[in-house]
């Protein structure tokens, strides 16, 4: 059996099971480095590779200006590339076990704030329409339940419980969580499915939640375009995307007292880690707040 790539690729789409976008970012680069060994060091198996040629592919990337948050990426592939070759004992030394990951600077998620947001749904008017019920329907979803733009785009009809008033959503490693909606979101999935069968004379797909125009599963270039057409009308945040909704949805959260663990299951996060970002941004409001409110603030 191969050990180079293809049967590492192999292994975490069958075996880890990891999503598309991520196998695909792991070929992409696995891809890159293995061109870069041919091209500059005369190495035409990745596991032939050593320490010196691992730093100098990423002294590359860098000179070549990307940034430290993909060139971290990259690193995390290598490692878990090389992880996979030691525990097959196709190598017996890690070549990354003196690489480290490059110092990034932490950026605060950005995110829309709570008058824009309500401005937004409650206050610009939707066509009654399917495409401007739909519309709606995408960015409650969004701004809703915290849900990602590929858990968006998978909500199947089934994972939908009317009775419940929850959703049952497939997240990173295949792991599903249950999601409560809101009684005017629950309201506004009935509206919808009325108006999808409506326009479409109950010919459009029926397996997935949300569909195009042309009654065909949603895909995520659509759900982009829908949400930054939206928040144009509210918003002069340069980056106006589907995960800008999800930061808002955990940062509204947070700043009217919900428990962080709370939040973590619903944003479907491993682990606490990933989801305590939120409270710098939390701290920052409760800065403005005291320097606002407080006689002793410096004005």
């Amino acid at each position: 059996m191969n050990p180079g790539p293809e049967n590492f690729l192999q292994y975490i789409r069958y075996e880890k099971r990891l999503s598309h976008h991520t196998l695909t970012a792991y070929a992409n680069d696995l891809e890159q480095f293995s061109k870069f060994l041919v091209a500059e060091c005369n190495i035409d198996q990745p596991e032939q590779a050593d320490f010196r040629h691992i730093r100098s592919w990423i002294v590359s990337l860098v000179e070549a200006g990307l940034d430290k948050t993909s060139v971290n990426r990259k690193i995390a592939t290598l490692r878990c590339y090389y992880g996979f070759l030691l525990r097959r004992k196709v190598i017996t030394i890690d070549p990354m076990t003196k690489v480290q990951a490059l110092k990034t600077s932490k950026k605060l998620p950005m995110y829309v704030e709570e008058k824009p947001m309500e401005m937004l749904l409650n206050d610009i008017d939707f066509p009654d329409t399917f495409e401007g019920i739909r519309d709606k329907l995408v960015l409650e979803l969004l701004y809703g339940t915290g849900i990602r733009l590929s858990e968006l785009t998978g909500l199947k009809t089934v994972d939908v419980n009317l009775y419940e008033k929850t959703i049952m959503v497939l997240g990173k490693r295949n792991k599903h969580r249950i999601i409560p909606l809101t009684q005017p979101l629950y309201e506004l999935i009935l509206q919808y499915n009325h108006v999808k069968n409506e326009a479409f004379s109950g010919q459009a797909d029926a397996v997935y939640l949300v569909v195009s125009d042309k009654g065909v599963p949603a895909y995520p270039v659509l759900i982009q375009r829908i949400v930054k057409r939206h928040l144009n009308l509210v918003t002069t945040l340069e980056k106006k995307s589907p995960h800008i909704l999800r930061h808002s949805f955990a940062t509204h959260l947070l700043n009217r007292g919900a428990d962080l663990n709370a939040i973590k299951d619903l944003l479907g996060h491993s682990s606490l880690a990933a989801t305590q970002i939120y409270t710098h941004t939390s701290l920052e409001q409760l800065k403005k707040t005291y320097d606002q409110a407080h006689p002793k603030a410096k004005k």
